[in-house]
């Protein structure tokens, strides 16, 4: 029996269609897993992608709605609405990409509540502009230091999270927090960063988020928003290579203009589907 499959630039928008994406990834079942949600354009309320997002249970989850040729564009983790996430940013461009859903330009313009976000395809990778979130010395809440079980050599903070640096990679990689505790603690996300002391990379990160419900997260685009300005000051470079070191892992290509930071990587895309509701 002979089976036709449609081809990308023939997708109906009338449609919706959802993808599990792993962002920041060369292969599958690494980087960080996302849902894209393409809405055409349909104007869904804030409850409904809640509850779709909850149904896919990713760390983020993320709804595309057409506006002219342009894209609006909302992310939720399974519990609460959030701005920015890179990652799952990373995700629709990917989708769109494979899908032939580009403007003549070839950039991607996302209307987000973070404003204005672009990709563009450089090369083999995906190039992401946000603003830069530049973090300022600041005191740990309290009980978070414990609920970490660490000891940072520089705590910081920008608007969103907490920046801890530590001596040491090793520091980073085998540090196990407490969850139970930290989701008492007053925070949105926590930052764990140092110096890589593995080849190829500037520095290494591991990020907590449980001010979203989310313990650890695989890899975190929005995180690197503040990393870039950091080591890019304390580096003395503009461009870093990054490793997000979870379990899953992923690489992160960071330049830093100004304000605003530019984040590279690669996406894959593990399932392609229609939600029926």
């Amino acid at each position: 029996m002979t089976e036709t499959i449609a081809t990308a630039h023939t997708i109906d928008l009338e449609i919706m269609r959802l993808y599990q994406i792993d962002a920041f990834a060369d292969a599958p079942f690494t980087g960080n897993p996302a849902a894209v949600c393409l809405l055409g354009d349909r104007d869904v309320d804030a409850q409904w992608m809640q509850h779709v997002a909850a149904e896919m249970n990713l760390s983020e989850t993320a709804f595309l709605r057409k506006d002219g040729d342009d894209w609006s564009l909302r992310w939720f983790t399974p519990s609460v609405e959030v701005a920015p996430c890179g990652h799952a940013t990373l995700a629709c461009a990917h989708a769109l990409h494979e899908e032939r859903l580009l403007p003549p330009d070839g950039i991607v313009r996302f209307h987000t509540k973070s404003g204005v976000l672009t990709t563009r395809q450089g090369g083999e990778l995906i190039e992401m502009d946000f603003p830069a979130k530049k973090a300022e010395p600041a005191a740990p809440v309290e009980g978070l230091i414990e609920a970490l079980g660490v000891h940072p050599v520089r705590v910081s903070r920008n608007e969103f999270d907490y920046l801890l640096e530590m001596a040491n990679e090793e520091d980073v990689r085998t540090m196990q927090p407490d969850h139970a505790v930290l989701r008492h603690v007053h925070v949105r996300g926590v930052i764990v960063t140092s110096r890589a002391s593995t080849g190829g990379f500037d520095f290494i990160s591991r990020f907590f988020a449980p001010g979203s419900g989310i313990d650890e997260d695989p890899v975190t685009g929005s995180a690197h928003c503040a990393l870039g300005p950091y080591w890019a000051q304390r580096l003395g470079k503009r461009e870093l290579m990054a490793y997000q070191a979870s379990t899953r892992g992923g690489a992160v290509r960071v330049t830093v203009n100004g304000d605003r930071v530019g984040l590279g990587g690669r996406a894959v895309t593990v399932l392609r589907g229609e939600l029926r509701l």
